[in-house]
């Protein structure tokens, strides 16, 4: 049967098709014979063509990955024992790549155990005299540990000798990289203490890459994956040597005579490490080295007669495959954005500083776009300290090179704006005036054909208008006459597709000043969303995004009537067109509605549900990478056969198959199912009732997706269905609905806690937390159902405070934080309040007490603002959670709080001054004594402060104060101070406290409110019939006004007299409604 089967094989090589089919057809009936495996092999020992004897491997191959366990014991002895003899003797390495291959599959099936003689081979062929059988016994290793490294757990301490070992072999490039590859698949496995023997391999492996660079640049580049996964599993590991990792990595980053591959691994590598270990990076002092490699990288000019792939003029494909462009000075600003989102920012600028700036005053065009992407990517890491000490000098930089002559410059600009006005509000809103003008100058002069320069150029315009809020009124005039003039003349697809987005981002900003246009909005996204032609797809998919966000900033009253007419566009579009960007569009629009619709929404939830279930539960998107030794797939369909039985341990792996990836639009479609469907619970939550469990279920499967902005949706919209089943027990109480709620949280809380302390992605981490804090805030008691779970509670909290959660590098107790470490701490700081207020201050005291050295630590002078602002603010809104119970700890935070009060920051002392309030009002006698010394530093504040939270917060503390001791305060001085810094400007949450307070004296000496009456009517005719007063207030300020009418009617009829005909309007009509 042999010689048969090899001149099928033979004739499957030919090339003619109409052999092929022949032989193909040949070859599936040879296979139905039971002594086809004795035959391959027969084949693979004989055949004198090497690409028989390799189809002869790969074919064996193909049939026992799903077929070993139906082989006869003697077929599977013989098959090994062929097999670790014949592959020593080849010759070839495309056949010795298939043996060891198909030696892999077998091992797998058969494990250690059954074939001992497979590690004897491995061991003494790896240690042989002669080069290429060390090579054959570290090939045949590798193929082994790349499909099943864990089988070799009682080996590990032995093959770390022989890797220690065979890395010193450095003429022997194969041999290194089999060695490193080896070694790759087999870090996640390491465990304990057998991570300890990797340490010495680290400079070892260092010279080794080294070497393989010389010998074959394509080796090394995958060789270097072996740091990848020493940072992802053994981070601790590669620390001990990092100076020596980071400087190689950076003479390969350097040296412009490699491959650009080359050279963005070593990029990357470097990237990685910052992320994981930047405290380290500092105290190595490795930060400058950095920087002076990376900048030249940033500033290197393309070919000559070439651009950068984003500076291309032509057209705007380039643009969509921009994030798969891996060049080095693309992943050199990626070093610089990792940098800004993992250092302290003053100590980054202070070494980046003196780069930067000569770039961005370079006449060379390149140096001058090196310095604005700095300055784009450092806008999100280090946007405190730019909109504190830097902002205004930055945006003019930006701002003059938006104008500049060179394109290359004017596109570097305008990402570096969009960057800016992204992350760096509210305070780049206040440039409106210069920003706005110059972009709209800028557009008008722009060729529509050059849709590169118009979509960057609308990346910045968008990201500018979407906060502007009441400062777009003088401008959305031409705003929207551009747009719409876009939209009802143009026949460019991509400027009708920037300005519908744009259309939406105005839409973010104006809110209701847009109202005047909404019917010519409508009527033009109408007519794209009606269409049916396939090249208007990707503006309809836009009109269909922007309608959704019309939904939000518009509201109930403007689309109410239009909701279910919306609602049926939606679902007609996801049933007529299979595209995962619309279904996501679509999920969105639902979502709106929902918030227009509410419960109404009912009649279409089940077609929504099973839209967005499907699509999480969808492998659609999915693409198979196979490896470059991707072998014949001919019987790949044969486990149609009827007697073929495969069993779950025989699918684990295919060695050809090197991974998977999905494409973004897919990901993207799940993110917002997850988000979509949470949304709709809320707004919808007794109709959504009947759906919860199934969402539920299939959502929460997303948290351990791989794709970080999918599992932190899955974490936001957990939460968002506990919410929602809490609405559902307050609108219908019932003993099932509660045990049903329970049970939600039962599952949920501890899925955050273990997500805050074992997820690796600090945006995750910081989501899971502010849902912590959302169930928290409206659920209270049933989230902490006994001291075992406050405990845990607690435990997650105080692990972010120490940084020794999994998305941390610990620091110590006197460093500065980078500003995302120090957002991800406020973000657990927020949840002691609302724990305390939950469980009660006397149950939380004991707590506290933990927490308090933590926070305290965080006031010193050495602190940054964000951090002292963070802390005190923490501190205050605990006291007031804590009630009573603070008493205990008055010696501790007064001190905290009087620092804070004289403050450089305005958010420090505003909190500070707060603190010094709540403290006053919950301190008990400990705090009477210190009302002198605290209305004699309130009374200095209040003369000189210019900002308004803080004037509010002084206004407030006074106010708890009197409350707390009116006899420990001169009213008679303080109460017209008081009046004379009101109606409050900004902190409205006081005005409750401000206002109790007035009623207060007013009850207990009335002339000596009455004393004052012009005051009063001014401040009561500014805030009465505004949102600066929650309803209850207001209530109290009417009933106090009547009074005063009757009391003292003709003080208070001249008070009224005296003041705007507005306010005085708005007092008469208080007194004289029933």
């Amino acid at each position: 049967m042999a010689n048969i089967l090899e001149t099928i094989l033979t004739s499957l090589l030919q090339p003619d098709n109409a052999v092929i089919q022949q032989a193909t057809a040949q070859l599936k009936e040879a296979f139905k014979d039971p002594l086809i495996v004795p035959a391959l092999c027969d084949v693979l020992r004989g055949a004198q063509d090497p690409q028989i004897r390799q189809f002869a491997a790969v074919l064996l191959r193909r049939r026992l990955i799903k077929r070993s366990k139906m082989m006869p014991v003697d077929q599977q002895e013989s098959v090994k024992s062929l097999l670790l003899e014949a592959i020593p003797r080849e010759p070839e390495h495309k056949v010795r790549y298939a043996i060891a291959q198909l030696s892999a599959v077998i091992l797998r099936s058969e494990k250690l155990e059954r074939w001992p003689q497979f590690i004897q081979f491995v061991l003494q062929a790896s240690r042989s005299n002669i080069p290429e059988q060390r090579q054959v016994g570290l090939l045949v290793l590798r193929c082994a540990l790349d499909l099943t490294a864990e089988i070799f757990r009682p080996h590990f301490q032995d093959l770390i000798k022989l890797f220690n070992h065979t890395l010193a072999d450095l003429q022997n490039g194969p041999l290194l990289f089999y060695t490193i590859q080896s070694l790759t698949s087999m870090v996640p496995e390491l465990v304990g203490n057998e991570t300890n023997l990797l340490r010495p391999l680290i400079p070892k492996l260092v010279t080794a890459i080294k070497q393989l660079i010389q010998i074959n640049e394509v080796h090394a580049c995958e060789a270097m994956e072996v740091f990848d996964e020493l940072m992802e599993s053994e981070v601790l590991v590669i620390v001990h040597y990092l100076s020596d990792v980071i400087h190689f990595c950076l003479e390969i980053a350097i040296n412009t005579s490699l491959s650009d591959n080359l050279r963005v691994k070593s990029l990357y590598c470097i990237r990685f490490l910052i992320k994981l270990k930047s405290k380290s990076i500092l105290k190595q002092k490795l930060l400058p080295q950095i920087l002076n490699a990376i900048f030249p990288i940033m500033c290197a000019e393309p070919p000559t007669g070439q651009l950068d792939p984003e500076d291309e003029e032509d057209d705007d494909e380039l643009l969509e495959e921009e994030t798969e462009v891996q060049l080095p000075k693309h992943y050199a600003v990626q070093v610089i954005d990792i940098l800004a989102l993992h250092l302290p920012a003053e100590k980054l600028f202070t070494q980046l500083s003196p780069l930067m700036e000569p770039c961005l005053l370079s006449l060379n065009p390149y140096e001058r776009k090196a310095g604005l992407m700095c300055l784009a990517v450092l806008s999100e890491g280090c946007a405190d300290h730019i909109r504190n000490k830097h902002l205004q000098s930055m945006l003019q930089l930006v701002c003059q090179a938006i104008t500049n002559e060179n394109h290359v410059v004017r596109n570097a600009a305008l990402y570096a704006l969009g960057q800016f006005s992204e992350h760096l509000q509210p305070d780049i809103s206040g440039y409106s005036d210069s920003v706005l003008p110059l972009l709209l100058e800028y557009l008008s002069r722009l060729d529509p054909s050059h849709t590169a320069h118009l979509t960057k150029a609308y990346y910045a315009l968008e990201n500018f208008v979407e906060n502007l809020g009441s400062k777009i009124e003088p401008y959305l005039p031409t705003l929207m006459e551009r747009i719409l003039r876009s939209l009802s003349s143009s026949n460019n697809a991509r400027l009708m597709e920037l300005s519908v987005s744009a259309l939406g981002a105005i839409a973010n900003g104006a809110e209701q000043l847009l109202r005047p246009y909404f019917p010519s909005i409508m009527e033009v996204l109408k007519v794209h969303l009606m269409q049916t032609a396939e090249e208007g797809r990707p503006v309809q998919i836009q009109c269909l995004e922007t309608l959704g966000v019309l939904v939000y900033s518009l509201g109930k009253e403007t689309f109410l009537p239009l909701a279910e007419d919306c609602c049926l566009l939606g679902l007609n579009l996801c049933d007529r067109i299979d595209d995962p960007n619309l279904r996501s569009c679509a999920y969105s629009l639902f979502a709106a509605l929902s918030g227009v619709m509410e419960d109404n929404i009912s009649y279409h939830l089940e077609k929504i549900t099973t839209m967005m279930l499907l699509s999480l539960k969808s492998k659609e998107g999915i693409v198979i990478q196979y490896n470059e030794n991707r072998s014949f797939m001919l019987f790949d369909d044969e486990t149609d056969e009827e007697d073929v039985v495969i069993h779950d341990d025989e699918e684990e792996g295919d060695p050809d198959i090197e991974g998977f990836i999905v494409e973004n639009a897919f990901i993207d479609e799940k993110e917002e199912a997850c988000s979509s469907l949470a949304v709709i619970a809320l707004h919808a939550s007794s109709s959504f009732f009947p759906y919860l469990d199934l969402c539920f279920q299939e959502v929460f499967k997303h948290i351990e997706s791989p794709h970080n902005s999918v599992r932190k949706s899955a974490y936001e919209a957990v939460g968002k269905f506990v919410r929602s089943m809490h609405l559902v027990c307050q609108k219908n109480p019932s003993e099932p609905n509660a045990k049903v709620l329970l049970h939600l949280l039962e599952v949920v809380i501890p899925a955050y806690l273990q997500g805050a302390v074992q997820d690796k992605e600090r945006e995750v981490v910081m989501a899971i937390l502010e849902s912590l804090n959302n169930v928290l805030k409206d659920i209270k008691e049933p989230c902490v159902r006994g001291p075992e779970q406050l405990e845990k509670i607690c435990d997650v909290i105080k692990a972010v405070l120490q940084s020794k959660t999994a998305c941390q590098d610990e620091a110590e107790d006197d460093e500065q934080q980078a500003e995302m470490d120090a957002m991800l701490m406020e973000y657990a700081g927020e949840g002691i309040p609302l724990v305390a207020a939950t469980v009660g201050g006397v149950t939380f005291a004991p707590y506290f007490a933990g927490f308090l050295p933590l926070l305290l630590n965080k006031t010193k002078s050495t602190c940054s603002p964000a951090e002292k602002s963070f802390s005190v603010g923490t501190l205050a809104e605990s006291i007031e959670s804590l009630g009573e119970a603070t008493v205990q700890f008055v010696a501790q935070l007064l001190p905290a709080f009087i620092a804070g009060a004289q403050d450089e920051d305005n958010e420090v002392r505003s909190n500070s001054v707060f603190g010094i309030g709540v403290l006053a009002e919950h301190g008990g006698a400990a705090m009477l004594k210190n009302f002198p010394k605290l209305l004699s530093i309130l009374s200095s504040i209040i003369s000189t402060e210019k900002n308004a939270r803080t004037q509010d917060n002084v206004c407030g503390a006074v106010s708890r104060m009197i409350l707390r001791n009116p006899e420990g305060v001169p009213v008679g001085q303080v109460f017209p101070v008081l009046l004379r810094s009101m109606p409050l400007k900004e902190d409205f949450e006081e005005n409750c406290t401000v206002f109790k307070c007035i009623a207060f004296l007013y009850e207990k000496n009335p002339s000596q409110v009455a004393a004052h009456m012009k005051d009063i009517a001014r401040i009561f005719g500014h805030v009465l019939g505004t949102k600066e007063i929650k309803p209850d207030t207001e209530q109290t300020l009417v009933i106090l006004l009547r009074n005063l009418a009757q009391r003292f009617p003709q003080e208070l009829q001249n008070a009224v007299m005296s003041l705007p005909d507005e306010m005085s309007s708005k007092l008469r009509t208080a007194l004289s409604q029933d």
